[in-house]
């Protein structure tokens, strides 16, 4: 009887969902969530920056996918999510020419609501640091750092990201 009872337990344990798959990350400190199923969104582009040796997934919600396959991203519609997935460079081992991705650094969004974010160009930002995906900034404040760096791209909606091409 009790091996039956310890084999139903370990069962349950085996086939439950862990600790980690039950945990949301916490919201970013200016009220932003991590968006539901972000991870089976579409690419929007890669990207390669070479001065902090990172390589980028720019995924988007269905409304930047259809914006972006309609040419219709200056401005891109409210309602427009991206998804910036970051790992740092890894050449791989067995072809080191190849950059793959390595470990991962950070995930960051940007919400488009023109009204909502309309200090920061009509984005709000977020970001989460490492596989813990703890939530990036001490305060709201945080966002006039993103909003900073975007400000060079102020002629393409503040968005560094062109999509890319498709035949």
């Amino acid at each position: 009887m009790k091996t039956n009872i310890l084999l139903i337990a370990v069962l349950l344990l085996m086939t439950g969902p862990s600790v980690a798959q039950q945990q949301k990350a916490q919201p970013a400190p200016n009220g932003i969530t991590m968006p539901e199923g972000y991870k089976d969104w579409r690419l929007i582009a890669p990207s390669h920056r070479s001065d902090n040796n990172t390589i980028r997934a720019v995924l988007g919600n269905d409304i930047a996918i259809k914006a972006a396959r309609e040419g219709k991203t200056n401005p891109w519609p409210d309602g427009t999510i991206f998804a910036k997935l970051v790992w740092k460079n890894r050449a791989h081992e067995k072809w080191p020419a190849a950059t793959i991705p390595g470990d991962f650094v950070h995930a960051e969004f940007m919400h488009k609501d023109s009204k909502k974010y309309e200090s920061t160009g009509g984005w709000g930002f977020a970001r989460w640091l490492g596989m813990e995906q703890k939530p990036y900034g001490k305060d709201a404040g945080f966002v006039q750092e993103c909003f900073g760096c975007h400000t060079p791209v102020k002629d393409n909606d503040y968005v560094f990201t062109y999509p890319v091409s498709l035949p």
